[in-house]
């Protein structure tokens, strides 16, 4: 792409690109170009006048020169949209047709007005408002037959006054100044949607596709309509499909609402972002990746506003509760003064706007903070308890320990050597993700071991193993409790001595063929670096109580318990029994949080007043949780509780600028010192304001 430098300084370059006319789908694709190059931090393209502004260098801000020559390196090569940038870029990634239609739309209606009131004649002027204030007067009659006095009845009355009098300079202020505030409200409110919605957008990259009788792990960009995929339980569905063969039970609450589980058979319809929680199934793609995610992704974080906070539901209640009180106080100005511009002038200013914008608008921004931090937030409730919360419950694999173990020690019995061991249990682990799993599956390549599918299908009994079959011998693979109590296998004879000199230390996963032990996999499971620090963070934000809940050994929870700070630990505990020690800390008026990555930490997820699922998990848990976090840092964790706390401060600073600053306009208006259209024009700027004011950052 040819490009001319028009100035920079250091980190900084603003070009413009050489070319007839950029579309808004080609400024998409050049920004998620430009954002995806090493060294570029942020690049904004816009698209009308072809400009384009980089941000780059290091991190921590060094390294300029070098860093500029990756720039225009980037830059030069750059030769428009291609096939895998169009199927890398996320859907609708920009909402730049969103600002684009706003801004025209807001343009319009400013240039018709001015055209209105400098042209038109009296006579005409008059008309135009007497048709626009049918509309006025049609919401606000529609509210009254609802038996419900709301804004848009102190909106008519102001507007049917003004005309009544003659008025209609003054109607038509009024109507302009309600419909700007309205459409900035719209766009406000839409913008932080379609900001959420990005980050919130399905990132699937991989998924198991059937191909002559095989399953093969491919890029999800290759799977096309009419292709079948396999999902297992506790899988998550990459598209939307037909059910070709199997049976499962699919929560499709983000999707459909629906609280429990749907069964799902042979010729079922099933959509991308669902979660199977029991049973497998064949699925026949019917939509590519991409469409129509993002509709329905919209529609879940709709219906995630609508699991308002209790401080929200209270300032909607507040808001509607205050209109009779205007129109009360405007029929007693009028009463005392018989100055009909002293009574719109209270009309004009309603608490209810603002009050209805700010609350939402204050929880979509903390929603939209935290997606910036990679942390995902299904609704405003959940915040708030998480500032109420006093106790959080962490699993210990994968949550508290890294996310990354590693296998260190393979113990072979039996004829099999290490390899063949560690090539049977990643064929068996590959197909339900977890932290250990994940860490069998790596060793074995970067062993460069080969372990094509060699087994029947395989079965997952939570919070113990996997069963399968090979060769037709039955194979098992899991915990000791799981192997040799409830499948009753045993050490090869002469062999006991080996399996007692096996390290402690580490945790371990047994495989055992044909009821005989073949292998013991050692792996070091080192707990986070940052876990002791955020507990003492958590602690010093209001969390009175952290619990370590998990299904390991005695020996190694109570190391890990010691190393991390928890108040408490409980080891050797099942899934049901998570859930029951939640169940009764909310009995005794704690708010409780969990947090936890794998199939057997989902029902406590769901107990828990809020369920915290590690991104890298099971995707069952992503799906039960009410807030999801990155596997990188729990860090995150004390950003979020500060996010939530900060929540809580601003909307009550939105009470008391509302309720403060409309009350002095009423009095001002009163007083006469302000006109009915500019006591509009301030409450409306002061709402657009506070609106703007809750869609930035809140730390």
């Amino acid at each position: 792409m040819n490009c001319r430098i028009l100035d920079e300084c250091a980190g900084r370059l603003r070009v413009h690109a050489e070319v007839k006319k950029l579309t808004m789908h080609e400024a998409d694709i050049l920004e998620f170009y430009l954002n995806g190059t090493e060294g570029i931090l942020h690049a904004s393209v816009h698209e009308r006048t072809g400009n384009i502004i980089i941000l780059y260098g290091s991190a921590d801000g060094q390294e300029y020169r070098k860093y500029r020559e990756g720039v225009i390196a980037a830059l030069s090569t750059y030769c428009g949209p291609t096939r895998e940038l169009e199927e890398r870029m996320p859907e609708d990634s920009g909402g730049r047709e969103i600002n684009a239609a706003y801004q025209d739309r807001l343009a319009a209606m400013a240039l018709f007005k001015a055209v209105r009131d400098l042209l038109l004649p009296l006579p005409v002027r008059a008309v135009y408002s007497l048709f626009r204030a049918v509309h006025f007067l049609i919401r606000g009659i529609k509210s009254l037959r609802s038996r419900k006095l709301k804004v848009e009845v102190l909106d008519a009355v102001s507007v049917t006054v003004s005309v009544i009098r003659g008025d209609f300079d003054m109607a038509g202020n009024i109507m302009f100044l309600l419909d700007a505030g309205d459409l900035l409200e719209q766009w406000t409110r839409k913008k932080s949607l379609n900001d959420l919605a990005q980050r919130m957008s399905l990132n699937a990259d991989r998924v198991w596709m059937k191909n002559n009788g095989t399953e093969v792990l491919v890029p999800i960009s290759r799977i096309r309509n009419g292709d079948l995929i396999c999902v297992r339980m506790g899988g998550i569905i990459p598209l939307d499909g037909i059910v070709a063969e199997g049976e499962a039970m699919v929560n499709q609450a983000s999707m459909t609402g629906e609280a429990l589980p749907v069964r799902k058979m042979k010729g079922a319809p099933v959509y991308a972002g669902t979660v199977a929680e029991e049973g497998n199934c064949i699925i026949r793609v019917t939509k590519e990746c991409g469409n129509g995610r993002y509709d329905r992704i919209i529609s879940m974080i709709e219906e995630s506003e609508k699991m308002k906070s209790d401080t929200e539901s209270r300032a909607m209640s507040l808001a509607d509760r205050l209109v009779p009180y205007t129109l009360g106080g405007a029929a007693m100005t009028w009463g005392l003064t018989r100055n009909i511009e002293k009574a719109i002038s209270v009309l004009m200013v309603d608490f209810s706007c603002a009050l209805k914008l700010s609350m939402p608008l204050s929880v979509l921004s903390a929603m939209r903070e935290c997606g910036e931090h990679h942390i995902t937030v299904k609704g405003g409730k959940f915040l708030e308890k998480v500032s109420a919360a006093d106790t959080i419950v962490f699993d210990k694999t994968g949550t508290l320990t890294h996310a990354a173990p590693k296998v260190v020690q393979i113990v072979s019995f039996g004829k099999r050597g290490a390899d063949e061991v560690l090539k049977i249990a990643a064929c068996l682990e590959e197909h339900f993700p977890h932290s250990i799993a994940n860490a069998v599956v790596k060793e074995a390549k970067e062993r460069n071991i080969c372990h094509e599918e060699m087994h029947s299908e395989v079965e997952y009994v939570v919070a113990h193993g996997i069963s399968s079959r090979i060769n037709g011998k039955k194979s098992v693979i899991g915990s000791a409790h799981f192997v040799f109590e409830d499948e009753k296998c045993v050490i090869p004879g002469g062999q006991e001595r080996r399996f007692r000199e096996i390290p402690q230390k580490y945790s371990q996963l047994f495989l055992a063929i044909d009821g005989t032990l073949a292998g013991v996999i050692c792996i070091s499971d080192p707990l986070r670096r940052e876990a002791a620090d955020v507990l003492q963070d958590l602690k010093s934000l209001g969390i009175r109580n952290a619990v370590m809940m998990t299904g390991d050994s005695e020996r190694v929870a109570a190391s890990i318990a010691r190393e991390v700070g928890v108040d408490t630990y409980f080891s050797e505990v099942l899934p049901e029994d998570k859930a029951d020690f939640i169940r009764r800390q909310k009995k005794m008026g704690h708010t409780v949080i969990m947090v936890g990555d794998g199939i057997n930490d989902s029902p406590a997820l769901s107990e828990a007043d809020v369920g915290i699922a590690i991104r890298d998990g099971a995707a069952i848990a992503r799906q039960i949780a009410d807030i999801t976090i990155s596997a990188d840092d729990l860090h995150e964790l004390v950003f979020m509780k500060k996010i939530a706390d900060a929540l809580q401060g601003r909307i009550k600073s939105n009470y008391r600028f509302v309720l403060g600053f409309n009350s002095a306009l009423i009095i001002l208006g009163i007083a006469g010192i302000f006109s009915p259209s500019a006591s509009a024009l301030l409450h409306n700027l002061s709402t657009i304001g506070i609106g703007m004011r809750n869609t930035a950052d809140l730390l």
